[in-house]
């Protein structure tokens, strides 16, 4: 029986961007690789495949790991592309996905251009919300009559984490390849010993002056708090090791962002970091696998990972991989004085960006029972449902005398997907088809009857209350 021929592989888009990468003429290449000019030529334009040992002499003479040379190229542009063909202003395009494979394998550039286009422009049409959208931002809104700087540092990382559904695949895949293994404390202190010859040490909060973290290359050290729970320790070595490592991916992704400020620049690399730093201890297939195994379980999924409630709530929200998408969730995380100290949003939910949410979510009331999970069925005034669940977590502390923050995390997810989380199979708070009416801020709610509203809708004039006045804080003429 005649054996069988391995498969051929065309990769020319790949390889034409690989010789340009490196400022190479076709000539050039040729010479490095032994071939004649015309060759590469043929090569580029896919009239002949790559051979077994022409993949070896690239793999040698440009330092290039093998397999990400080999790999199909256009699997992930194409599951990108796929999940962008979803929106709703691409539905009356037909594209079959065999078309959408060939576009990302045979125009790679193209496809690129594609997909980063459609990311400024969703970055765009978020910064657009945030100057104009009714009674929630805007220099100047007549709904709030506060005018939000469009250049503010916060508001601009928000804007450029949203439009990327929090989701960093080539973050996700290089911590990957370096373990798709949990990574756990005594993993980073031996892995910066080796490969950047610095020692770990823990030091007092006064020797530390104020700082968690602090590398010092002068005595090849990396100096911590003490004080920190393992979890934050375990986080703050992952994150100092993505700064050393994964600065190629993290420059890559800033560099495809719209930042007017350096502030908001600094904050969106810090914000990079710590995403790196959460999939090395949280690889996204073991993570997003588990998450489903345990049915979206924070508490169990903290305890299997080494996390804590909050940094594994985050890690839940950025399971939007192309091609491996899992639920979509949103997240906000406020103080008790309802500021907004975080805020991701993968699921669609409609946010009051600036402050002034709705009193009714449980978010809000959760520092009454301090580190119970609460659950709730939400509805807007438009009809929209979604599930979110709300606890209180603490930052600081450690020592007696130490600073502590206590904040309230509500996670959630549209109410199409929240028969695949745990906290429905078991609820024991309001059923789904007794949902709390909320709002998303009160001046854009439109409910009359609503005893928590603090302010009058748009576009609605008061009831005077000469001869009557109702129970509710506000009457409104044209009920």
């Amino acid at each position: 029986m005649p054996t069988q021929t391995a498969r051929s592989i065309f990769m020319g888009p790949r390889l034409r961007r690989l010789r340009r990468e490196r400022g190479l003429t076709q000539a050039d290449m040729a010479a490095d690789l032994d071939i004649s000019a015309p060759y590469v030529a043929l090569l580029e334009r896919n009239q002949r495949p790559v051979t077994a040992d022409m993949l070896l002499r690239l793999a040698r003479t440009y330092k290039i790991d093998l397999t990400n040379l080999a790999g199909d190229g256009g699997a992930d542009h194409a599951a990108r592309m796929q999940a962008v063909l979803k929106e709703p202003m691409f539905a009356d395009i037909d594209m079959p996905p065999l078309e959408i494979s060939d576009i990302a394998v045979g125009y790679p550039g193209l496809a690129e251009a594609f997909l980063r286009l459609y990311t400024a422009y969703r970055e765009e049409q978020l910064a657009l919300a945030d100057r104009k959208g009714p009674g929630l931002t805007g220099p100047g809104s007549p709904a709030t009559g506060r005018g939000i700087d469009a250049s503010d540092p916060v508001a601009e990382v928000r804007r450029f984490l949203a439009a990327r559904r929090n989701n960093f695949a080539d973050l996700d895949d290089a911590a990957e390849r370096i373990s798709r293994e949990p990574a756990t404390e005594s993993w980073f202190i031996e892995r910066l010993k080796s490969r950047h010859n610095l020692n770990v040490r823990q030091l007092p909060p006064d020797v530390m002056l104020g700082a968690v973290r602090r590398l010092d290359r002068h005595r090849k050290q990396i100096l911590f708090d003490d004080s920190l729970d393992n979890a934050s320790f375990n986080f703050q070595l992952a994150q100092q090791l993505a700064y050393l490592e994964f600065e190629d991916e993290i420059g890559a992704a800033l560099k495809a962002g719209q930042f007017t400020t350096t502030s908001a620049r600094l904050l969106a690399h810090r914000s990079l970091a710590s995403y790196a730093a959460a999939a090395l201890i949280m690889p996204y297939s073991a993570f997003a696998k588990a998450a489903e195994a345990r049915h979206y379980d924070v508490e169990a999924l903290a305890r299997q990972f080494g996390t804590s409630f909050e940094q594994t709530a985050h890690r839940i929200t950025t399971l939007q991989k192309p091609g491996a998408e899992k639920v979509p969730f949103f997240l906000i995380r406020v103080d008790p004085a309802g500021n907004i100290s975080k805020l991701l949003d993968g699921a669609g939910f409609p946010f009051a960006k600036h402050g002034g949410g709705c009193p009714l979510w449980s978010v809000h009331g959760v520092f009454k029972t301090p580190r119970q999970i609460v659950t709730q069925w939400l509805e807007l005034p438009d009809g929209q449902r979604f599930f979110s669940i709300a606890r209180t977590v603490t930052a600081g502390g450690g020592s007696f005398g130490a600073a502590r923050v206590e904040r309230a995390i509500a996670i959630g997810c549209a109410a199409e997907y929240a028969g695949k989380l745990i906290y429905t199979s078991s609820e024991t708070g309001p059923r789904a088809d007794a949902p709390t009416p909320v709002g998303i801020a009160c001046r854009v709610c439109h409910r009359p009857t609503c005893a928590a509203r603090s302010e009058l809708p748009i576009g609605r004039e008061l009831l005077p209350d000469d001869y009557r006045r109702l129970s509710v804080p506000f009457g409104f003429s044209s009920d």
